[in-house]
């Protein structure tokens, strides 16, 4: 590779992988027949989602701390995080002895500021986005000389998620494509400078992102880092402006591709890895997985590996993803009719939805919904359906009977009638 900022994070990454030894686990890269079977190819799953503190971050994180032990022994290490990060630099430090300070925004879910706690650090809760803990913990840095661990610019916290690279081919050995998660990109840039390093040009490194964050791909079509407007996503943990200046310089030289896909393939991919493998996974986590099974990456044969990056995913709103999953599949399906306000007339309609054995989960009866004509009412079903086919025939008997349906939602666009 040559005197290069590629051969530095490779360099880095086979220390990294010595000091990590008994310190992290060794996450098995599993095969699936499941997904095999569904995508076409064999798919492995790297499962990160069973690293200590439940994410890949901790192999960065204890990797630049140790690399610069002394200093952070005499200083204490600061970072700013409000996910996995934050519990990635709290387990290193307590683990290698140093006082550690995580700055997260006033925002953060209380589960992620106790899990940081939990493992030992000074949390201080400021500003009300990441920007503005990020600005607070440089300034704690100055201040006392701490050591700052970024989340992803670093090349040692780069080289340290690259282990992960090393653990995938020493179990699956010949491997055509590595598809990861990218946020600030610390690691695709670590998993692909070692890839590259070792397998040259004969396995692909593939980047995936929300089609809501696509900042990777917008820099790569620019050239240079660019900024991106964020909004919301189930893969919260992937949600940066843009990537690192350093992650970039190595992204163009080791990524092959970059696709992106809409949030009703990732709460189909969660709730599939979970119903399927038994695997919790958060949307982050299962980018690679629902590129695969949307067809937003094409891959015709071969041996695919998909990093699943974490597992902390928020259990008070994890329902929610699973039923917009189960939604995208027509496993929930919800019905709207306009029913004629007489007797028996709800009762004709659920006769239709019992004999194709969709299970009502909750049912709504408006009379006073101004949009419907006088002397009918507004029913909303919600079911479950099982087939799709059974949705359809659902659909296909109420209408024949004479039934107005207004919707028949599933997913999250719905279908009009």
């Amino acid at each position: 590779m040559g005197n290069t900022i590629l051969d530095k994070v490779y360099r880095l990454a086979v220390e990294a992988d010595r000091v990590l030894e008994g310190v992290v686990h060794r996450t098995p890269t599993t095969y699936s027949h499941t997904f095999s079977s569904m995508c076409g190819v064999n798919v492995y799953l790297k499962l990160e989602n069973l690293q200590k503190t439940g994410a890949f971050k901790l192999r960065g994180a204890y990797f630049k701390i140790y690399s610069f032990i002394e200093e952070a022994r005499r200083k204490g290490v600061v970072t700013a995080s409000s996910g996995n990060h934050a519990q990635g630099v709290a387990y290193s430090a307590g683990k290698l002895g140093v006082k550690a300070t995580v700055v997260m925004p006033v925002t953060t879910p209380p589960y992620k500021v106790n899990a940081t706690k939990y493992y030992g650090a000074n949390v201080m809760l400021y500003g009300d986005i990441y920007d503005e803990a990020y600005a607070k913990a440089l300034e704690i840095s100055k201040e006392v000389g701490a050591v700052f661990i970024h989340p992803f610019n670093d090349v040692h916290v780069v080289a340290g998620q690259g282990t992960i690279a090393f653990e995938i081919l020493r179990e699956v050995g010949d491997v055509d494509y590595v598809l990861v998660p990218v946020g600030g990109g610390g690691l695709i840039s670590g998993i692909g400078a070692v890839i590259k390093a070792i397998k040259g040009s004969r396995t692909k490194v593939i980047g995936v992102e929300p089609e809501v964050a696509p900042k990777l791909l917008r820099s790569l079509e620019a050239g240079k880092p660019v900024d991106i407007q964020l909004k919301p996503s189930l893969a919260d943990g992937v949600l940066t402006k843009r990537v690192g200046d350093l992650t970039f310089d190595i992204v163009k030289e080791v990524v092959d591709d970059v696709v992106l896909v809409d949030e009703d393939s990732i709460a189909r991919a969660i709730y599939l890895l979970l119903e399927r493998a038994k695997l919790l996974a958060e949307g982050a986590g299962v980018l690679p997985l629902a590129a695969l099974l949307s067809g937003a990456l094409k891959v015709r044969g071969g041996r695919v590996v998909a990093v699943i990056s974490g597992g902390n995913a928020d259990l008070t709103t994890l329902y929610r993803v699973i039923l917009r999953g189960l939604a995208v599949d027509n496993r929930i399906v919800k019905l709207t009719l306009v029913l004629r306000d007489v007797p028996g007339m709800l009762n004709e309609a659920l006769k239709v939805v019992s004999a194709n054995r969709l299970n009502i989960l909750d049912i709504r009866h408006d009379r006073f919904d101004v949009t419907v004509p006088q002397g009918y009412a507004r029913v909303e079903l919600i079911a479950e359906s099982p087939s799709p086919d059974a949705c359809s025939r659902t659909l296909k008997e109420l209408r024949n009977r004479g039934f107005k349906v207004i919707t028949n939602v599933s997913g999250l666009e719905g279908l009009k009638s």
